[in-house]
């Protein structure tokens, strides 16, 4: 694995009448996120033409910190209630950073 921090990018598409309740868990989840050894940022994106299409983008210091966010308790419980609300599965893109700065 790399020393280099990591980009990850989760793309999601909602059932239509499912983005508000999505945005709602996002909101309450967060800070949460963001807290958690290793990241170092996390932003929500929205597709301009498809508002269904909303994509998780985020920079963690390693792969081993990112993996550790996602065995956790809290990625469990907020992917517990975003995964219902997805008009079609997820498609999660992970890439080592090359030039970055914070």
């Amino acid at each position: 694995m790399s020393n280099r921090p990591i980009h990850r990018w989760v793309e999601m598409q909602f059932k239509p009448e499912n983005i508000n309740e999505f945005l709602a868990v996002f909101e309450s989840s967060k800070t949460f996120i963001r807290a958690q050894p290793g990241c170092l940022s996390l932003q929500l994106v929205q597709e301009p033409n498809q508002s269904h299409i909303i994509c998780t983008s985020s920079i963690w210091e390693s792969e081993e910190a990112l993996n550790a966010y996602r065995n956790s308790p809290l990625f469990e419980a907020t992917w517990a209630k975003t995964k219902p609300l997805f008009q079609s599965k997820a498609k999660a893109y992970t890439y080592s950073l090359l030039d970055w700065q914070p």
